[in-house]
């Protein structure tokens, strides 16, 4: 990926030279995406949000940009999300923008792969804590995604 980042996306992070996320799109963005170069956009949010991009997949085609949508209820984040979301990092030609409304979503998911990929737990906390730490929140619907955050705790 080129060195320029579009670092004015709502919760922009690089975690490496071939992951990027963010908060919500604008339609500006799927073509700021191809010009540093992503391939393929990993969306988490749900379509109905109202900050959503409208016809995001179209946008991102037209990018020549391809994408996966796992619409992850922020109230109800569970197994399958997390499994649909390694199966699609896994299987995306890099480089990969992950995205959701706020990096909330994503920077919870992308603690968890860390953590299940040997990352210890000091970095991928500070990596997460870019965006939110829901174990340290005061948002009620915070203590979901702690508990999903926990889900690996006993493995």
């Amino acid at each position: 990926m080129s060195a320029i980042d579009p670092d004015d996306i709502r919760g922009w992070q690089r975690l490496s030279d071939s992951i990027t996320t963010s908060g919500c799109l604008s339609p500006s963005d799927p073509a700021r995406l191809a010009a540093i170069g992503v391939c393929h956009v990993i969306n988490l949010a749900l379509d109905e949000h109202p900050e959503a991009l409208a016809g995001e997949a179209e946008q991102l085609a037209h990018a020549g940009i391809g994408y996966s949508h796992i619409p992850v209820p922020f109230d109800a984040p569970g197994e399958t999300h997390f499994a649909a979301f390694a199966e699609a990092l896994d299987a995306a030609e890099g480089p990969v923008h992950v995205h959701c409304i706020m990096n909330w979503r994503v920077s919870a998911f992308f603690h968890r792969r860390h953590r299940l990929q040997g990352m210890d737990a000091a970095r991928a906390d500070a990596l997460m804590q870019v965006q939110w730490d829901p174990r340290h929140s005061d948002d009620p619907r915070a203590a979901v995604w702690a508990a999903f955050l926990g889900a690996d705790d006993n493995r």
